[in-house]
């Protein structure tokens, strides 16, 4: 391992398969099942990162002399903007209407997955001093590549608090959002959790829960217990949502399928079954520290069985599990009665052009007191007792 004194090689690579898996991992580490080559090369190998999709992968490495892999991050090309959730498209108007093009950027982060995690993955044996420089490495040549590629701009979306503090006195700009998180004060049963709501939020939960499984059974399942007719299901379920909210869907079958193979133990399937017949289901990634719901479908409307197997029924795993908190993707007030309470997400931009650039900071800065304002709000609708 180096000691700080070696000449870095910086370099990027078009596919994971260039990167052993062990080396990536090393640098990843074990908390974000999203950050793993196994979930990530799944993308790739499905099919689903390509540049008909508009992602295009230029991951970036750092290797000392030696060719050992000391610091990475999932990079990409992006000829459009779908599939990020942080949302850019004024910014993309605004550039074009000017004379400039916005297509291709750059994009760190993973694909179609609004959870915060490491951004700048570097190796956990190496010394926080050295590990430090190597972020700021990142940082700075990412940023070199976008500039010298001519191209518009470079956003690291749903950055952890560690890389945030990277990105702090650079040209990068900050630009925060609202997700809804449901955090584990040391409950050891679902009741624990009602009884820290208040009286009126406790009782609500209770009919609802009972209403939505009124008539079904709710299986969760986990690793060898997912066989095939289960991912089935679950694929149909995520075709039909995608396309009815989004008007494409980013993932195919095969990556699914890739999932099930691979990283079994890393899912969690919750699934709603009447007479023998698999009517809904939500898809959960587990990670060390947290729950991270993603998909979710059925295939008829049953008033709260969403709440049911999305947020209810998520809290009781992560309880089981004893896992510190539930992250329940994008967007949803409705989340709050639920006990998934606003919490700020972070994001950095690098906008090559100085001019634009005033533009979106002046933008940002409005944007963020905005948020802030909102997020405060939000808090006033909190169903938790007041200590």
């Amino acid at each position: 391992m180096p000691d700080g004194h070696e000449q870095f090689n910086i370099s990027l690579c078009e596919s994971l398969t260039d990167v052993p898996a062990q080396s990536w991992d090393a640098c990843a580490g074990t908390e974000n099942p999203f950050l793993s080559h196994t979930f990530l090369s799944s993308l790739e190998d499905a099919g689903c990162i390509t540049p008909e999709t508009g992602w295009v992968t230029r991951h970036i490495l750092i290797k000392d002399q030696h060719g050992t892999l000391l610091a990475c991050a999932p990079l990409y090309l992006k000829g459009n903007s779908m599939g990020e959730y942080v949302f850019d498209w004024n910014w993309a108007e605004a550039f074009e209407r000017a004379g400039g093009n916005y297509y291709p950027k750059l994009i760190c982060a993973v694909p179609f997955t609004p959870a915060t995690g490491p951004r700048l993955l570097v190796n956990g044996s190496l010394s926080p001093v050295l590990q430090f420089e190597l972020k700021h490495q990142l940082v700075t040549a990412m940023a070199n590549f976008a500039s010298r590629a001519h191209l518009s701009s470079l956003h690291v979306n749903f950055i952890s608090e560690d890389d945030r503090d990277v990105f702090v006195d650079t040209k990068y700009l900050h630009r925060v959002g609202i997700q809804y998180h449901w955090n584990n004060n040391d409950y050891q049963s679902y009741n624990d959790f009602l009884n820290a709501l208040t009286s009126r939020k406790r009782k609500a939960l209770k009919k609802e829960r009972r209403l939505a499984k009124d008539g079904l059974t709710i299986h969760r399942l986990n690793g060898n217990q997912i066989q095939a007719h289960h991912w089935d299901a679950m694929y149909q379920f995520y075709m039909d949502t995608s396309t009815r909210k989004w008007g494409r869907p980013y993932l195919n079958r095969e990556f699914f399928a890739l999932l099930g193979e691979r990283m079994a133990e890393q899912i969690l399937l919750i699934l709603a079954e009447r007479d023998g017949i698999i009517i809904a289901g939500a898809m959960n990634l587990i990670g060390k520290d947290a729950l991270f719901g993603r998909y979710w479908g059925c295939l008829e409307e049953i008033r709260f069985l969403h709440f049911e197997l999305c947020y209810h029924q998520a809290i009781d795993e992560a309880i089981e599990r004893g896992l510190k908190r539930v992250e329940a993707g994008a967007q949803g007030e409705h989340k709050i009665a639920r006990g998934y309470l606003p919490v700020l997400t972070h994001s950095a931009h690098y906008i090559v052009d100085e001019n634009f650039r005033g533009a979106i900071a002046e933008f940002l800065n409005h944007e963020k007191h905005a948020i802030e304002h909102e997020y405060a709000l939000l808090m006033q609708d909190s169903p938790y007792r007041q200590s």
